[in-house]
């Protein structure tokens, strides 16, 4: 059974950074994508990156650049350092994964099928 718990969101100037965790049990991240998706008030949830079974990792356009995805096997745990943050970052993050690869629908979030309870971010201008 999977199970997801992120952590690390708050509140943080923009120009700031944060990192997020994410604590994975029941996944094994050479055989899982590994995701963030975030969900601002009153908008859908969306991509932000994805690291696919520890080989290659992908962002969205809005975040490229800035945030970086990583993992540490001891610890099973994923990561999302954001740097240089700014007010429209402001959402909840989610992590998810999902056993297999699919460059097609890693985007979308029908594909997962393991979600985190996410956790809030907070950019002030």
């Amino acid at each position: 059974q999977v199970r997801l718990v992120e952590s690390g969101g708050g509140l943080v100037q923009a120009g700031g950074s944060l990192r997020l965790s994410c604590a994975a049990s029941g996944v094994t991240f050479s055989i899982y994508t590994m995701a963030w998706f975030r969900q601002a008030p009153g908008q859908v949830r969306e991509f932000v990156a994805a690291f696919v079974e520890l080989s290659d990792t992908y962002y969205s356009d809005s975040v490229k650049g800035r945030f970086t995805i990583s993992t540490d096997n001891a610890k099973s745990t994923l990561y999302l350092q954001m740097n240089s943050l700014k007010p429209e970052d402001t959402a909840v993050y989610y992590c998810a994964s999902k056993w297999g690869q699919n460059s097609r629908l890693m985007t979308t979030t029908q594909w997962y099928t393991s979600w985190g309870q996410g956790t809030q971010v907070t950019v002030s201008s």
